[in-house]
């Protein structure tokens, strides 16, 4: 058994690994050459970026590609792109526009890694009769009982298994995370140490289709009928102020509404059909009961029959729950205060075991239960 499980000498082992162009993906497609085994690089072109701004810093970009292509020559593995623009535009692009102009907060690098990288390059990789699908993705991978388990990185401030909650059971005993056991700083030390060019480059930050964080005019190209203006109401439902659009409010959001008040306002609901954004005071976003849509479950029903804990955003803390699954809808009572919670966020189940926080799975925000209110 090698080092990634496999009963395989490493000489003989295919992986492929999945290469943004970034630090992280450049460095576990180093080791895993350095380790012996026999090593494809695929970078996945998504999105034409012929006018995209010099400042940004997303990732499968132009350059990206570039740095992926220079890493695969300096550690001598062979390197392949990936066209998957038009797949990317109508599941991701869309998908995303989708949800702004329904009043939701979407994620897209959930949809990503659920269509175009797990379930399509999974695809590509198995064709090239690969054994492992490899990503450099802060998750770790434990083997037990017939099956792979994911868990929350050693590196906490650096985890990345929420944005993975969709990952199949299929797909997780394929993948391979070789970064989910050390801290991003080992991971750069070892670019550096390798003399890689991408040792100092710094994170993505923004959503690869979005630079500088401009949702709005992503959406204005591709859909401008979404910017109608409409209503700013109060809890009474009576008119307060106008807007120029629901797609450029959030549930949560303070700066930008407008609106002369002696309190502090924020936006504690969007409702897309009447085209109305109704703010609040802060203790409005207190969420105590949330529904989720299209689960995706890793867990057995015994660990969600227990109190577990949930993530309900990205950066968010761990928060007590408990589940009631239906069909493929979940209620999810929350057991500790929380604000701000937005449908098409994700929200995703964890339970603490001796291996560390074990993903159960997750779903979408469909609907929450404010203090004063439901959406």
């Amino acid at each position: 058994m090698n080092s990634l499980g496999i009963n395989k000498p490493k000489k003989e082992t295919k992986v492929v690994v999945a290469m943004s162009g970034g630090v992280d993906s450049s460095v576990v497609a180093a080791l895993m050459k350095q380790e012996g085994y026999d090593v494809t690089g695929i970078t996945l072109k998504l999105y034409d970026d012929t006018k995209q701004l010099k400042e940004g810093r997303q990732c499968c970009a132009g350059q990206d590609i570039l740095d992926a292509k220079r890493v695969s020559e300096k550690i001598d593995i062979n390197h392949k792109i990936l066209f998957y623009q038009k797949k990317f535009k109508s599941e991701v692009i869309e998908s995303f526009i989708d949800s702004y102009a329904a009043g939701e907060t979407p994620i897209p690098c959930v949809q990503c890694n659920q269509t175009v990288k797990f379930r399509d390059l999974f695809k590509y990789a198995k064709n090239l009769n690969a054994d492992a699908l490899i990503t450099g993705h802060y998750v770790k991978r434990v083997h037990e009982n017939g099956h792979a388990n994911m868990y929350r990185a050693k590196d906490q401030n650096r985890d990345q298994s929420y944005f993975l909650f969709s990952t199949t059971q299929e797909q997780l005993d394929y993948l391979r995370f070789p970064l989910g056991e050390i801290d991003k700083s080992e991971t750069r030390s070892i670019a550096e140490k390798l003399n890689l060019n991408v040792a100092t480059k710094p994170d993505s930050q923004d959503i690869c289709f979005v630079p500088n964080g401009d949702y709005a005019s992503v959406i204005n190209k591709f859909r401008p009928e979404s910017f109608q203006p409409g209503k700013i109401i109060n809890l009474n439902g009576s008119q307060i102020g106008k807007h120029e659009g629901i797609i450029n409010y959030t549930i949560g959001q303070r700066k930008g509404i407008k609106i002369a008040s002696n309190n502090p306002l924020y936006v504690v609901n969007i409702d897309a059909k009447k085209n109305t954004i109704t703010v609040g005071s802060k203790e409005c976003l207190q969420v105590k009961k949330i529904r989720l849509r299209e689960l995706n479950i890793l867990g057995s029903k015994k660990e969600l029959d227990k109190v577990i804990n949930i993530k309900v955003r990205s950066t968010g803390r761990l928060l007590k729950a408990k589940i009631n699954l239906i069909d493929n809808f979940a209620d999810v009572e929350i057991l500790e205060p929380e604000i701000g919670i937005s449908p098409g966020q994700a929200c995703v189940f964890y339970h603490k075991d001796s291996f560390g926080d074990k993903m159960l799975g997750g779903g979408w925000i469909h609907k929450t239960y404010n203090k004063n209110l439901s959406t």
